[in-house]
């Protein structure tokens, strides 16, 4: 098994740092794993799940999104002004550039988001921005504006809204552009009705007991999916009961090792 950093030039020319995990013999395929909101390439199950597809024969890329405030490893968020600046359009834009450079014209390529990757990989497939061979998402939400009317006006008249971060005790910022851009342009981010165009499989995996995002989410994506496959989790939460950090080598939660048994099954 070989592991690798990598850095490429992402969404408005910020640095998008990445690592791949490849297996010893010539691969099978490539997978791409997107993170989620406040979430970064070294966050949690990231490591452990890259690892298992590597061991399954894929080339696997993890990375942090061009603006998700952080740099390589667990440290706090160095780049809080990014963070600030993130929307949907940039993570389009960051997948569709890692897509053109991980694709392999000989194998296939499988997309893999959680929770708010997840949203970014299906509106990428969606928009038709990326070609794909198939698509897993994790404790994704259905929508991609899940704020209140009184939050939309409040986040429109101060320019920003404060979010703290329990893992690093920083307060962080999400600027009115995250809103912006959605108000201008609903039917781009109308998650169902673009998901309803992706023609290639997509298996949607969910712990029954998420807090964060209720597994009525996963439900209601495989329902508009044309080919969605739909794995509840028994007693997984958002994170599939998986402690940050978590290492690569580590013994996963019933919960993560059942999602990854659907996850090789769906592959195979």
């Amino acid at each position: 098994m070989n592991i690798e950093e990598w850095t490429i030039e992402g969404s408005r020319g910020n640095p998008i740092y990445g690592t791949m995990h490849s297996p010893n013999e010539r691969a099978k395929g490539v997978v791409l794993l997107a993170h989620g909101f406040m979430g970064y390439k070294e966050y949690g199950m990231f490591p452990w799940l890259a690892q298992q597809f590597a061991e399954l024969g894929y080339i696997a890329h993890r990375f942090n999104f061009s603006h998700s405030g952080m740099l390589p490893g667990n440290g706090p968020f160095e780049r809080v002004k990014l963070f600030e600046q993130a929307t949907w359009n940039r993570q389009v834009e960051d997948i569709e550039i890692l897509v053109s450079a991980v694709k392999k014209p000989d194998m296939p390529l499988y997309l893999f988001g959680h929770s708010r990757g997840g949203v970014s990989t299906l509106l990428s497939l969606g928009r038709r921005v990326v070609e794909a061979d198939g698509a897993i998402v994790l404790s994704s939400p259905s929508h991609c504006l899940t704020m209140t009317q009184e939050q939309q006006e409040s986040l429109l008249a101060a320019g920003s809204m404060e979010l703290p971060s329990g893992r690093t005790g920083q307060t962080l910022h999400a600027g009115k552009a995250f809103l912006q851009e959605q108000l201008e342009d609903p039917e781009g981010h109308d998650l169902l009705a673009l998901a309803s165009t992706i023609d290639v499989p997509v298996l949607v995996v969910h712990g029954d007991k998420d807090p964060t995002v209720p597994p009525s989410c996963g439900e209601e994506l495989q329902s508009v999916l044309e080919n969605g496959t739909l794995a509840l989790i028994p007693g997984g939460n958002h994170v599939l009961n998986t402690t940050n950090p978590f290492p690569v080598d580590g013994e996963p939660s019933e919960q993560l090792a059942g999602a990854w048994c659907s996850i090789a099954t769906w592959l195979s």
